[in-house]
């Protein structure tokens, strides 16, 4: 008798950002998770992402808004998205089970479920209700994505959260989710094209010395990823050291403003702040990060912080808030330090004393910033505890026996 083939269970991954169009972690998560899934071979990938056409074999299709919404006001971009995500799923019919990723797709999600009658896996990078700066982005869109998220998550067959921090914030936040359906499942890394490099032409393209130390951020200019404390620090670096901004897709106009502002400042600061106004490829990215003495990280709030796992594994030490899944990735005092920040009341997620934060990484910062060796000896046990602990083969497998677990 000729032996069955086992079926291979077809998955849709839906998502805003995919390559070329990425922007922030979660879209390097959800590439980095399709290929790992795809070369792993347990599961039918396929992807199905905001934007244009893409040449990606693993790309089903690819969903633009409706042009009847098109438009300045801000609530029109959470529309926009609503109907991306309406498209998204009639689009995915004939998958067996659908794992959406962001309130941007966590709707499409959650309607394939409804249509096609097939599991829903959501996995949460981020929550809207503790990020109340939104609001300033979208408007009453906040409203809007907020409800998507929560009908999604409430409904969903499993959650995966990126951290055992973000697990307990999902709890907190929508306190009617089985705690049950909720995993952790980190997020990852690919050690072999992160890692250091002694190639230094991106630095000097960017007007970056490599022979004075330098402290480097990458992010979005938001008010989530602290960038303005990190500027208030940046008055108290040591005399002859950089800090690099590797900083851009600014949330509002009035953030991009208020930070270009506050740069231009900085010219009469001991330190020299070199601003690339851009999200770097990777391979300049890299070389930006080989050659620094240490990466900040100074989020207000951060489910994972997958750009700290990156800079780990080109050796650098981080210091970082300590906030959601963060100290689940830098070692206080093995790979780097974390700053304490006390919460304030405000909308904004700010410091209660930015002042006394903005002083505390300084202070971090600056130890490294002058201390060579330190910085290596944190720096290699940083990329030790990447290649020991954050692959995203494991990764892969885990959300493949996840699948299997909800596909019976």
């Amino acid at each position: 008798m000729t032996p069955t083939t086992p079926h291979r269970p077809r998955v849709g991954l839906l998502t805003k950002e995919y390559p070329p169009e990425v922007y922030g972690g979660a879209g390097v998560h959800v590439a980095e998770l399709a290929r790992a899934l795809a070369a792993a071979g347990d599961v039918d990938l396929e992807v199905h992402c905001f934007g244009g056409p893409r040449d990606d074999g693993m790309v089903a299709r690819s969903y633009q808004p409706w042009e009847a919404l098109g438009g300045e006001r801000p609530e029109l971009q959470a529309l926009r998205t609503i109907s991306q995500d309406l498209l998204m799923a009639d689009g995915v019919g004939g998958v067996d089970l659908v794992h959406s990723h962001t309130w941007y797709a966590n709707l499409a999600g959650h309607l394939a479920k409804l249509i096609h009658g097939v599991p829903h896996v959501v996995t949460t990078h981020s929550l809207e209700p503790l990020r109340p700066w939104k609001r300033e982005q979208l408007g009453g869109g906040y409203e809007l994505s907020s409800f998507c998220e929560r009908t999604a998550i409430e409904a969903a067959d499993a959650v995966v959260a990126v951290s055992h921090g973000m697990r307990d914030d999902v709890l907190a936040a929508y306190p009617a989710v089985d705690p049950a359906r909720v995993s952790v499942i980190h997020n990852g890394v690919d050690p072999q094209a992160y890692r250091a490099t002694g190639e230094t032409d991106a630095l000097h393209r960017h007007g970056i010395s490599p022979d004075r130390p330098y402290a480097v951020f990458v992010g979005r200019i938001t008010r989530q990823k602290g960038v303005v404390h990190l500027l208030d620090a940046a008055e108290h670096l040591p005399a002859g050291s950089q800090l690099v901004l590797c900083a851009g897709a600014p949330d509002t106009a009035q953030i991009a403003e208020e930070f270009r502002t506050r740069v231009a400042e900085l010219e009469r600061a001991a330190v020299e702040v070199v601003w690339i106004e851009q999200m770097l490829p990777r391979e300049e990215l890299v070389q930006v990060l080989s050659h620094a003495r240490v990466f900040v990280c100074p989020s207000v709030y951060e489910p994972f912080g997958i750009v700290n796992l990156e800079a780990m594994a080109c050796g650098l030490p981080v210091v970082a808030s300590r906030v959601g899944g963060i100290p689940e990735i830098v070692v206080e005092g093995e790979t780097g330090y974390l700053v304490e920040l006390d919460a304030g009341s405000d909308a904004l997620g700010a410091p209660r004393d930015p002042e006394h934060f903005a002083w505390a990484l300084a202070d971090r910062l600056g130890a490294l910033l002058d201390d060579e060796p330190l910085a290596r000896s944190l720096g290699e046990a940083g990329r030790r505890r990447v290649e020991e602990r954050f692959s995203w083969t494991a990764i892969a497998a885990e959300t493949a026996a996840l699948y299997g677990r909800l596909l019976g």
